[in-house]
């Protein structure tokens, strides 16, 4: 199998149990998630989310459509001021841990992994962003921070 880069779409934020959510959508079908893949992504993001610490509760996550039955959702999550908390879930992936081949039947995975090839291009441009609007101003920018993402295109050639 050749390798190929996959589409890249940023949405508009959403607030989910109190944090502001950025979001990314990953996919390498023109239409994007198909609407009952992302509902069922959404609905397992509040589970994924850190408890508040003092640090401005701001996500990022990256929603992705496997070419096979696959589905992920990774919740990419700012605490402790400076600090990426990670948790995801998968859905349609038996061979990892789901229960079954259904893209939208999301569950929790207890995996050391941070995201695949296609996942991680966001990764670079949330850090550069909260430097850009919460570590370097005087004060902290949130709105800022959530209008700062990565443009659409493909994962790759950043």
């Amino acid at each position: 199998m050749a390798f190929e880069e996959k589409l890249l779409w940023s949405l508009p934020p959403v607030e989910v149990a109190g944090r502001r959510v950025k979001r990314y959508h990953v996919s390498a079908d023109p239409a994007g998630i198909a609407p009952e893949v992302e509902k069922a992504a959404y609905a397992m993001l509040p589970e994924l989310l850190p408890e508040p610490d003092g640090t401005p509760p701001a996500t990022f996550v990256v929603v992705h459509r496997g070419g096979d039955d696959g589905a992920y959702i990774n919740a990419y999550s700012w605490v402790w001021d400076n600090v990426l908390h990670f948790r995801g879930a998968a859905a349609g992936q038996p061979v990892i841990g789901c229960p079954d081949s259904d893209p939208a039947r999301f569950v929790i995975l207890d995996l050391p992994w941070i995201g695949c090839v296609w996942e991680l291009p966001p990764l670079l441009h949330e850090r550069d962003a909260w430097v850009r609007h919460m570590l370097v101003p005087d004060a902290p920018d949130l709105d800022g921070y959530l209008a700062d993402s990565l443009a659409d295109g493909t994962t790759g050639d950043r």
